[in-house]
């Protein structure tokens, strides 16, 4: 049985809803602005007939990856939702994660990855 569903790739960015509208006209899927975000410094775009999401964070100071080279690595991460967050947690401490000292929300999680990488559990 899955821990988590519904994988969501988060991209970082200097202009949420400027990225969301490259990547929404890209893809010919529908940009979603968030009404409880009026600022927009987080929106997504969605295929409704598959169910596929992006999402755009922005972030001050936003300094675009260097590829191939790793001084200044890609910039996304991942977020999965679960029907209840404590029992996320547990399961995913057992598969070797570690949860992330700052917690800047109370509808999520932040753990690191066995690699270091940072995910989050979603409560959906």
């Amino acid at each position: 049985m899955a821990i988590a569903r519904n994988p969501t790739t988060v991209l970082d960015c200097p202009d949420a809803v400027a990225l969301a509208t490259f990547y929404g006209a890209l893809l010919d899927w529908k940009v979603n602005l968030h009404e409880d975000d009026p600022d927009g410094d987080w929106t997504d775009i969605a295929d409704d007939a598959t169910g596929q999401r992006y999402c755009f964070q922005q972030v001050e100071n936003y300094t675009p990856p260097v590829w191939p080279e790793q001084d200044i690595p890609q910039q996304m991460h991942i977020d999965v939702d679960v029907d209840d967050l404590d029992e996320g947690e547990a399961a995913v401490l057992l598969l070797g994660a570690t949860k992330h000292a700052y917690q800047p929300g109370e509808s999520f999680r932040v753990f690191l990855d066995p690699a270091g990488h940072p995910f989050c559990l979603c409560q959906g």
